[in-house]
Parts: C-alpha cells; structure tokens; sequence
C-alpha cells in the first residue's frame, strides 16, 4: 500500500507560494487578503478539464463580484498553459508547473500518464480549494478522477452564502 499526504484540513492554512503564469509573471497562491478560489486541473490533455475552465470562465464575473480571485493550477510547462490561456479564452490566471512536492503537500492525488501521448510527466488529479481572507482553507475539494469534480455554479452560491452570512468553516471536529 503507497502512503498518501495528508489532506489540508478546513479550517486549517492553505500553504503560500508563488507559481509563474501563462503569458509570464507569477500569482500567490494562499496567503490573507483576500477570497481566492484556486482550481487544481489536470493539464492540456485533458478534455473534461478544458470544459471545466470553460465553465469557470462562464461564471468569473460571478466570483468577481462575489470577491473573490480565481486560479486555475497545473503541473503543465509555459507552453501548454500559454496555448490553453490562448485556446480557452480565460480571463483568470492560469498558473504552472505544480511540482509533485507541491501536489504532495497540498494532498493532491497523482497520476503517471498512460502514455507519452497523453502528457510527459506526473500530474495532478482535480482539486477545488476556497482560501479565505485569513490565508484559512474554507473549502476543500480533492479527487482522484477526471469526472468527478464539485459543480461550480454551486461553488460561486456558496461563496456568496458564506460572504454574507459570515458561515463558519464546516467539517473541523476530529
């Protein structure tokens, strides 16, 4: 049986570091501040991530003027986040080269590709973090599966819902 990571517990801190970003500079993932929803995708190969990102694109203005900055991540080079910043037509950051040391600590799950054709190196399955003010994750959504991620349109209403009701993090008894 391989070991796992440890998960990022609710409630708990959401690690803070600098990725650099498609068509250059870098973005601060964690940190206080700020709401940041910060979006954990596969990479260029995948078609139901590209979907996804479509979908998150859809909905920005949504989490704009909920408050809150949205990052999608992936273990990617510069030339496949560039070319699917380009292809998608995101208006958020799209960040890169998630380490497996980063996977790893954020208790992301990893994958080996199948084949060369699919990609060159390890990456990371789906992941949904919703980092609050006080650099605290207040949601935490982490699979193992391509198709198996949290409905966004749901994401963006319980953003709004834990803004205006000031709804405390759920799932922190142990």
């Amino acid at each position: 049986m391989t070991a796992m990571a440890a998960k990022l517990k609710s409630g708990g801190t959401f690690p803070e570091f600098d990725l650099p970003l498609a068509g250059g500079g870098t973005v601060r993932l964690g940190g206080a501040g700020r709401w940041q929803v910060v979006v954990v995708y596969r990479g260029r190969h995948c078609p139901i991530c590209k979907t996804y990102l479509k979908t998150l694109e859809e909905l920005r203005p949504g989490f704009a003027d909920a408050g809150a900055e949205i990052v999608a991540v992936s273990a990617d080079p510069r030339e496949k986040a560039d070319a699917d910043k380009a292809e998608l037509g995101v208006g958020f950051p799209v960040a890169y080269g998630l380490t497996p040391d980063r996977m790893r600590g954020l208790g992301l799950y990893i994958s080996t590709p199948r084949s060369p054709e699919e990609t060159d190196r390890p990456f990371a399955e789906p992941a949904l973090f919703l980092v609050n003010p006080k650099g605290e994750t207040q949601v935490v959504d982490i699979s193992n599966a391509p198709f198996a991620r949290p409905d966004l349109a749901s994401i963006l209403s319980g953003v709004k819902l834990i803004r205006k009701r000031d709804y405390p993090i759920r799932g922190t008894a142990e």
